[in-house]
């Protein structure tokens, strides 16, 4: 496991050239987005799919989701009409999760068997040109073990995956201790009336707002 220190004021591309090495590779890295670290790798991937799911001891009946760079990204990934797009237009990027009915070419463990697919555009400078250099959505789900509290401190999530000598990442991002923020809002977008799933750092009356789209 290779930590690489990042600062986002200065040139990172480094970095970045590093994480695109290890995700090429089928490798999984840990990234921070505009909420909590990420643990990650092509979304795409099966044998990346079970890799994070094994790294993070978490049960194949719990889906994962993905982020991507864009609207245009997540229709390759999903089917979007455009009540749907209307509305993400309108969340993206930012801090909500939109479940969506996905296409045939997400793997099926990474959803758990279901057809739907959480898919989400973060609001972060570094993950935004990572995904651009990779071309691939990545997976993106809490960097820590399942069912243990997730954690904006880079420091508590380099404890956790050291202790591992088996079941680690092969590379973390580590730009510091992340602003403070809840997991990012859980929209569904799936049924005739938008629901959501998880209330996160958005303000429910502005989802109230945007529901009545």
């Amino acid at each position: 496991m290779k930590i690489v220190q990042v600062d986002l004021n200065k040139d990172y591309s480094d970095a970045l050239k590093e994480a695109l090495i290890v995700l090429e590779a089928g490798g999984v890295i840990i990234y921070p987005t505009d909420t909590l670290y990420g643990i990650g790798g092509n979304a795409l991937d099966e044998k990346v799919v079970n890799r994070i799911l094994a790294i993070k001891e978490r049960p194949v009946s719990k889906p994962m989701s993905v982020i991507v760079r864009n609207i245009i990204w997540a229709k390759e990934l999903a089917y979007i009409n455009k009540r749907q797009e209307h509305v993400l237009n309108k969340i993206w990027p930012g801090k909500v999760t939109a479940v969506l009915s996905k296409r045939e070419i997400i793997p099926d463990m990474l959803t758990s068997g279901h057809k739907t697919i959480g898919i989400r555009v973060p609001d972060h400078s570094l993950t935004d040109k990572l995904l651009k250099l990779f071309g691939y959505p990545l997976i993106s789900t809490s960097a820590n073990i399942s069912g243990q509290e997730s954690t904006q401190d880079i420091n508590e999530i380099i404890d956790i995956f050291s202790k591992s000598l088996t079941r680690q990442p092969d590379l973390i991002l580590d730009v510091g201790i992340l602003p403070k923020s809840e997991p990012s809002t859980v929209l569904d977008l799936t049924t005739d009336k938008p629901k959501i799933l998880r209330i996160g750092p958005s303000k429910p009356e502005e989802f109230l707002k945007l529901l009545r789209i």
